[in-house]
């Protein structure tokens, strides 16, 4: 059997800091709530959720293979 191997509690601290992060900025609405910048005629409002999308799945990934 191979033995568990637990991260060091500085990635954990790591890691939960970013959910942190993440959480935040997708909660400070004021911090999007505009139109400009437009990528391809998509407003600001819009596309940075997308994008926001990409990073929390991108963190959770993270979390998943420290096995947290």
């Amino acid at each position: 059997m191979s033995q568990l191997t637990r991260p060091s509690p500085a990635a954990r601290v790591i890691v939960y800091a970013m959910f942190l992060v993440i959480a935040f900025v997708a909660l400070d609405v004021p911090l999007y709530n505009r139109l400009e910048p437009s990528v391809f005629g998509i407003p600001f409002f819009y596309w940075f959720q997308l994008v926001w999308i990409a990073v929390t799945a991108a963190a959770t990934f993270v979390a998943y293979r420290l096995k947290l």
